[in-house]
């Protein structure tokens, strides 16, 4: 194949490019704020479930709170009752009136064992609902970094998606100015070659590959023509010739 010197040279153009845009799309997705994001969600899923079982948990000790409740209320309606029985004087046989005392006991240690009941499920629901207050700052907290880590990330993309922009089209402009058979070898090479399918030889080594020319490669370049298309013969990547390559 052959092209004008000054085509060869831009195909270096073409490539410099084509390594600039490869470095922007690995800084846009090595933003540090990508990780961050995504420890904040982590960190955010976790706060929910455990705030989703803090306000299961105060849900459950109200309704056994109120069942509680309604239990020494039942025991305090019926010893109340008995009681208005006993000081109405109704009852007169001295058995009776045993049974009735001894249920009035009776239910006055029912009733004080309901309440310890009741206060018991009391502190459990305070600490519940303490748990859950605390872990929705939590919750609101992580939010609220997540947000101003999405802000962060969102302007730093923008600012490089600008150089993309800037840069893919200067890669326009000089790539049609290079020959299509040119351009075509160099897009299949640099397919081939981990995105690098041109390299400029410069003081006998190979760019590209960092490999130094031996002897009889040197002499094989020398000989070529301006025009031909030379390649690499360690790596097959267009080899570009410049006034610094040593020959």
């Amino acid at each position: 194949m052959n092209a004008a010197p000054a085509d060869q040279i831009r195909l270096l153009d073409v490539q410099a490019l084509d390594v600039r845009l490869s470095q922007l799309a690995h800084k846009r997705a090595s933003l540090p704020e990508h990780a961050e994001i995504e420890t904040l969600n982590a960190d955010l899923t976790q706060l929910r479930d455990l705030l989703v079982a803090a306000q299961t948990e105060e849900s459950d000790t109200a309704r056994e709170q109120t069942k509680a409740e309604q239990d020494v209320d039942q025991v305090r309606q019926r010893a109340a009752r008995d009681q208005k029985r006993l000081d109405s004087g109704a009852v007169t046989s001295p058995k009776d009136l045993e049974n009735l005392q001894h249920e009035i006991t009776s239910l006055a240690k029912r009733q004080g064992a309901l309440e310890d009941v009741v206060l018991e499920i009391m502190e459990r629901r305070e600490s519940a609902q303490a748990r859950a207050a605390e872990l929705t700052e939590r919750v609101a907290a992580v939010q609220e970094k997540t947000v101003d880590a999405i802000g962060r990330r969102d302007a730093a993309a923008e600012t490089i998606d600008a150089e993309v922009a800037t840069a893919t089209k200067e890669r326009e402009v000089v790539a049609g100015s290079v020959p299509a058979d040119l351009l075509k070898l160099y897009e299949k090479l640099r397919t081939q070659q981990g995105g690098v399918g041109a390299a400029r030889l410069y003081q006998r080594r190979c760019e590209g590959c960092r490999l130094e020319l031996n002897i009889t490669e040197i002499n094989e370049v020398k000989a070529a023509a301006p025009d031909e298309v030379v390649r690499c013969e360690n790596c097959r990547r267009i080899l570009v010739r410049t006034p610094e390559s040593g020959l």
